[in-house]
């Protein structure tokens, strides 16, 4: 690494770590007051407390990162510019870009944390939030227990009715299988106990139940009681996690679940689908914005008069924030199947990466920003 890399860096990680730390003491200090007297009332243990927020770190994590990168390169760069160390680099026959290097370098560590992040955990902090307030205020603990739960297959026409299931567990407890054929009639129906599904032979195993067998009238036409022999069912596509996942909100879902969750729900209509289909393009593009926010900030941040400062910084939170309504706007319109996916989640990055690339131009050939002008010529 050239010294003039570790320069850059240095005077960037400082006010970045303590940026990124400000932001996360804020975080706390707002939950605590929020959730403190809960802790309190409810004699939780400090290590409960900490567990509670460990669980919230990934998320916060992803959310803090590119503001702190934004206000970090703009602290940085303007303090850099307004020394006349930027132009001392420029002079001494480095280009913006050759300068801005190590700090591109740093997006893409900070897009590849978020990523890491992203895949998996911070996608369960807001339900283990939820699970785990309940837990301390009605001292009940339901982060793997689903109640009353249906699930349609449409491919096969099967209903489930689970009366109690867990998510991680083959077995399900209460259940009630409903056959149709293709005109929608009742054929058959199944009662059970209990289920125990073997994910080798993919089979379903009954017991302590009874099957119903219906006419083309509606008619019950044959019962089956079998309360000593379990009942095996295999060549059935449904699974207990497919089961559970019926009714799971698509952003408390990982990658992984994402995905399976599309590949074993694919007979559903794709409008139920459109807000699973867009979150799973919206995990890998959330951490690209700490990406963008370098192309954005750093060109804004390199300035040659005080002037120049107040409207970098003004102009690159604007941009910011716009970048923030657009991924929201865009990500309502992917869910609602309004606009595909991919284009949904995509999209506000590629339009402020262009942004940047445009500003970045600008400042790379010393030329100023075009200004909008409003003056109405008189006649």
């Amino acid at each position: 690494m050239r010294i003039l890399d570790r320069y850059v860096l240095k005077n960037f990680l400082v006010p970045f770590v303590l940026c990124f730390l400000g932001f996360l003491a804020i975080w706390l200090v707002f939950d605590l007051s929020d959730n403190g007297p809960d802790f309190i009332e409810n004699h939780i243990s400090p290590k409960w407390v900490a567990y509670f927020y460990a669980t919230q770190l990934p998320q916060i994590i992803v959310i803090c990162l590119p503001v702190g990168l934004l206000l970090a390169l703009l602290y940085s760069l303007s303090r850099m510019s307004r020394a006349n160390e930027i132009i001392s680099m420029l002079t001494a026959g480095q280009s913006v870009t050759r300068v801005l290097l190590p700090l591109m370098f740093m997006g893409l560590l900070a897009t590849a944390g978020c990523l890491a992040l992203n895949y998996k955990l911070a996608p369960h902090s807001e339900e283990m939030k939820k699970l785990l307030l309940e837990k301390f205020n009605k001292g009940t603990d339901r982060r793997s227990a689903l109640e009353a739960q249906l699930f349609r297959n449409r491919a096969d026409n099967r209903t489930w009715y689970v009366q109690t299931m867990r998510k991680n567990a083959n077995d399900l407890h209460g259940i009630m299988i409903i056959q149709q054929d293709d005109e929608s009639d009742i054929t058959t129906k199944w009662y059970a106990r209990r289920a125990v599904f073997d994910d080798a032979t993919k089979t379903w195993s009954f017991e302590r139940g009874k099957t119903v067998y219906f006419d083309k009238e509606g008619n019950i036409a044959k019962e089956d009681l079998w309360l000593e022999d379990a009942r095996k069912i295999s060549g059935w596509s449904e699974t207990p996690w497919r089961i559970a996942s019926s009714n799971l909100e698509a952003q408390s879902l990982s990658v992984p679940e994402l995905q399976d969750y599309v590949k074993f729900n694919a007979d559903f209509p794709d409008a139920q689908l459109a807000p699973y289909r867009t979150h799973l393009q919206y995990r890998w593009a959330l951490p690209w914005s700490c990406f963008v926010v370098v192309f954005i900030a750093a060109p804004l941040g390199i300035v040659f008069s005080r002037r120049g400062v107040l409207a970098g910084v003004a102009s690159s939170i604007f941009i910011f924030f716009g970048m923030i309504f657009l991924t929201n706007l865009f990500l309502a319109l992917g869910k609602g199947a309004r606009i595909s996916p991919a284009a949904a989640a995509w999209t506000p990055n590629l339009f402020f990466a262009a942004i940047g690339f445009f500003l970045l131009y600008l400042r790379s050939s010393n030329r100023e920003m075009p200004k909008l002008s409003f003056k109405l010529k008189r006649k």
